[in-house]
C-alpha cells in the first residue's frame, strides 16, 4: 500500500509527539512540517527528513499532502481546518476542534461534503486504561452508575490562549461522554479563579449532570503541587478507579458497594449495609494512546470510515466547554 504524505501543521510543545508517531507509522510519510518559529523547523525537519514552511496553505493546498495534521493554537483551529478540507485534505486536529460549538458542527458539515475525514485528538479515548473501563461499564461490572469524579491537577504548563477548562476539562468532558454514551451533559454549576493572568482561569470546579441522573465532577488545576491523572467511577454494585500514574496498574475494581435490607418493618428497622469486598488490579495493555489514536487516523483515512472522536463528537465536548465558559466569564463580570 503507497504510504499516506502527512503535513503537520504546529510544532510547539505538542506537534514533535505527533511528528514522531507518524514518522514511525508504516504507512505514512511525514513530508512537510509547518510551523511560525524558524528554530523549531531547524530542530525537527532535519531529524525527519521532512521539509518546513512558515506558511500553513502550503499544507493544505498542497498536491503532494494527503492528509493534515493540526497542532496549533485552539483559536487558530477553525480557519487551518476549514481550509485543509477546502482542498481536499484528511484532517487530524488537537482537541478542542474550535472555541465555538458553531464553528465545530460547520467543519463536520464541510468535511461530510467535501467527503474527508475529520478527526479531533481527544487522545485520552485512545488510553488502553480508559478503554478498559469503558469495556468493564458496557459489561455491566459496576451496575448503574451514580456519580464520575475526575481530578486532573499538576503545576503548569500554564497557557494563554484558553483557560484550564478548554485546556484539561475538555480532556475528562469527551471521556465521560464516551464512557456513558452520551451527546452532551447539563452544567450544574461552575467556579473558577483567575490567579495568574486576568481572564485565564488556572484552577476550576465544574459539576455536570448526564441523563439517567449521573452526577459528574471535575476538579481541573496548573496550580497544584502534584501531576494527578485520576477518574473514579461510583455505581450500585461496584467502583472502578483509573489512576494514569499508578505504578502498579492504571485501573483498579472495588468490590463495594451500599444497599438497603431486603426486609424491615418500619423506619426503625432500615438500614443501609456497606458491602465491603476484594480489589482487583486487571490486566491493561501497555500501549501508548497517541500510537493508538495515530494508528486508528491512519485506518480511518485508508478505509474511509468513521473515527471514533470525529468532528460530531468533539462538537459536543466544545458546547459543554463554551456553557462552562459562559457561567465562568457571568462570575468574572461581577
Amino acid at each position: 500500500m503507497a504510504k499516506k504524505r502527512i503535513g503537520v501543521i504546529g510544532c510547539g510543545q505538542w506537534g514533535p509527539n505527533q511528528i514522531r508517531t507518524f514518522f514511525f507509522h508504516p504507512h505514512a510519510e511525514v513530508v512537510r512540517i509547518c510551523d511560525k518559529t524558524r528554530a523549531r523547523l531547524d530542530a525537527n525537519c532535519p531529524l525527519y527528513r521532512a521539509d518546513g514552511c512558515e506558511d500553513y496553505t502550503k499544507v493544505t493546498r498542497a498536491d503532494d499532502i494527503d492528509a493534515v495534521v493540526v497542532a496549533t493554537p485552539v483559536s487558530t483551529h477553525y480557519e487551518i481546518v476549514a481550509d485543509a478540507l477546502s482542498h481536499g485534505k484528511d484532517v487530524l486536529c488537537e482537541k478542542p476542534l474550535t472555541v465555538r460549538a458553531e464553528e465545530s458542527r460547520k467543519l463536520a458539515d464541510l468535511a461530510a461534503s467535501k467527503e474527508r475525514i475529520l478527526m479531533v485528538g481527544h487522545v485520552f479515548l485512545y488510553n488502553p486504561g480508559i478503554m478498559q473501563l469503558k469495556k468493564l461499564m458496557q459489561a455491566g461490572e459496576i451496575g448503574r452508575p451514580f456519580y464520575i469524579h475526575a481530578q486532573r491537577t499538576n503545576l503548569g504548563p500554564v497557557r494563554n490562549d484558553v483557560n484550564a477548562v478548554y485546556d484539561l476539562a475538555s480532556h475528562d468532558i469527551s471521556i465521560f461522554n464516551y464512557l456513558l454514551d452520551s451527546a452532551a451533559p447539563k452544567l450544574l454549576s461552575a467556579t473558577g479563579k483567575c490567579y495568574l493572568q486576568p481572564n485565564v482561569e488556572d484552577v476550576a470546579f465544574v459539576s455536570l449532570e448526564y441523563p439517567g441522573g449521573v452526577l459528574a465532577h471535575i476538579h481541573v488545576s496548573w496550580l497544584d503541587p502534584k501531576k494527578v491523572r485520576q477518574i473514579t467511577v461510583v455505581g450500585n454494585q461496584k467502583m472502578i478507579t483509573w489512576n494514569d500514574l499508578s505504578p502498579t496498574g492504571p485501573v483498579q475494581i472495588y468490590s463495594k458497594h451500599v444497599e438497603r435490607e431486603p426486609f424491615y418493618r418500619d423506619f426503625g428497622d432500615f438500614h443501609l449495609l456497606v458491602k465491603e469486598g476484594e480489589v482487583l488490579t486487571p490486566n491493561v495493555a501497555n500501549a501508548e494512546p497517541l500510537k493508538q489514536q495515530t494508528a486508528h487516523f491512519m485506518e480511518c483515512i485508508v478505509e474511509r470510515r468513521k473515527p471514533l472522536t470525529d468532528a460530531l463528537f468533539a462538537a459536543s465536548v466544545v458546547e459543554t466547554l463554551e456553557t462552562i465558559e459562559r457561567q465562568l466569564a457571568g462570575a468574572r463580570s461581577k
